[in-house]
Parts: C-alpha cells; structure tokens; sequence
C-alpha cells in the first residue's frame, strides 16, 4: 500500500512538473513575441506543441504560431499554422480573418473567398470579410455581388469610406462615370485632405476626356502631397496628349527626382525631348 502511495505522488508531481513545463513555455513564448524576439517566440510555440499535442490550448498556440510566422514573413509557414488552428476551432472567425488576408497577400483569391464567405456565414455584419470578398467578387469582375457586399456595408454605416470608395470603382468599371463623379465629389467634399481621392477623380476625368478638370485634381493631389511621384507621371501623361511637351518633360523628370527609375520613365521621356 505504501508503495503505490508513493507511486502515485511521483506521477502527480511528474504531471504538475509536465503542466507547468508547458504553460511555462507558453508564457515565456508570448513574452517573446511581445518584444519581437519572433524567432525564439517560434521555438517555444513548437516545443510547447510538442510536448503536448492534444492540449486544448493548442487552437491558440497554433494561432499566435501563425502570427509570429507571418511577422517574420513565413507565410506558407502561417498558413499552415492557421489551418492546424481552424482544425480544432473552425469556426474562429479571427483566425479565419488572418488566414484569409495571408491566402489574399499570395493571389490566392478562391481559397481567400471560402474563408471570407465562412466568416461571413458566422457574422454577416463583419466589416472586413465583407470588403474584401467584395474586392475579390471585383476581379472576377461579379460586380453585382459586390455592389451587393457594398451595400450591405452601407446599410449599417452609410459613412464607411472603404465600401464608398468600392462603389466608385465599381461605377467606374462599369461605364458609370456620373455616378462615379457624383460619388467622388461628395467624398473630396468630406475628406479635402485626401489626395487619393482626388487621383481617383482625375482618372475618372480623363477617361471622359476632361483632360484640363483632371489636371486641376492632380495640381490640387500634389500640393497635398508633394512627394507623391506617380501624380507627377500622371501629369506628364496628359500633357503628352496635349503636345505641351516641355510641361510633359518637367513633370517625367520631377517624377525621376521623387523616386521613380529613371529607365521605367526612358521611353516617355525619349518622346518629349
């Protein structure tokens, strides 16, 4: 009797050190996340998992796993990290989320969708699943159901510039310029200080042939943003069409200055000189 008492004080104490081993590399793991030492946060994860793989904690290390590889940029790595998460917890719409954006950052549009469509399923009102599926229905050039995601964005918060702007380029794609203009006006007058808006609104002009109107929004973006050096190259283009060459040659060369390599500008260039 006395032996199996002693026996079974050395498996509990075995078990206490075990726990405590475990939860011991799960703190120090996060520690070292917190504080970017991402390479060793990755070994305690590992070793954490590896010492007990059938712990329930494991969807949530397997989740911070996944984030710490993809902070390190080991994407393949965190995709599969969140799969291994979404194997225990499927229905995670956070890990979902991350797993999503990863497959989106590598082209992989399909796989990034059923992610979108199942967060989607569990929370219709989710902001990000609901942008970004109507990004990619916009590739696959399915503009009805993004201008459905769109609007549902809207019907909850009319405000939402993300989905305001969608519905622009949604316009533009389809032939709409008024609309797209219409919506873009009203965006520059709530957002001034945004020159992307106003690059936007330049395209759109230019598409309609209003070459002067989208030079005033591209003269109005680089004042915003001086450095901006594709508005440059924008404006170039346009004067190009307007045989103002020399304007086309300062603006191609100011573009050269801001950042832009000088080869990629070698053939614009050629034609103004």
């Amino acid at each position: 009797m006395r032996r199996l008492i002693i026996i079974a004080c050395v498996c509990l104490c075995s078990f206490g050190l075990y726990a405590q081993n475990y939860n011991e590399l799960v703190e120090e793991a996060m520690a070292c996340a917190q504080k970017d030492s991402l390479a060793r946060a990755e070994q305690l994860f590992r070793e954490a998992l590896k010492l007990d793989p059938k712990n329930a904690r494991n969807a949530l290390l397997f989740s911070n796993l996944g984030t710490v590889l993809k902070r390190q940029g080991k994407a393949d790595e965190a995709i599969e990290a969140y799969t291994m998460a979404l194997n225990i917890t499927p229905y995670a719409t956070a890990i979902l989320l991350n797993r999503a954006a990863l497959y989106l950052d590598k082209g992989l549009l399909e796989k990034a969708y059923i992610d979108y469509c199942n967060v989607i399923d569990l929370i219709p009102e989710e902001k990000e699943a609901r942008l970004f599926r109507a990004y990619i229905y916009m590739q696959r050039r399915q503009y009805k159901e993004a201008r459905i995601d769109y609007n549902v964005l809207l019907g909850k918060d009319m405000k939402n510039k993300p989905a305001r702007i969608g519905l622009v380029m949604l316009d533009q794609k389809e032939g709409k310029y008024i609309a797209a203009r219409d919506r873009l006006n009203q965006l520059v007058a709530e957002y001034p200080e945004d020159a992307s808006l106003l690059k936007m609104r330049a395209n759109i002009e230019l598409e309609q042939g209003f070459a002067d109107a989208a030079l005033l929004d591209l003269e109005a973006a680089s004042a915003l943003e001086p450095d901006d050096a594709d508005v440059y190259v924008m404006m170039g283009d346009i004067y190009v069409q307007q045989k103002k060459r020399r304007q086309a040659r300062e603006a191609y060369e100011h573009a050269i200055e801001l950042g832009i390599p000088a080869p990629q500008l070698a053939e614009k260039l050629k034609e103004v000189k």
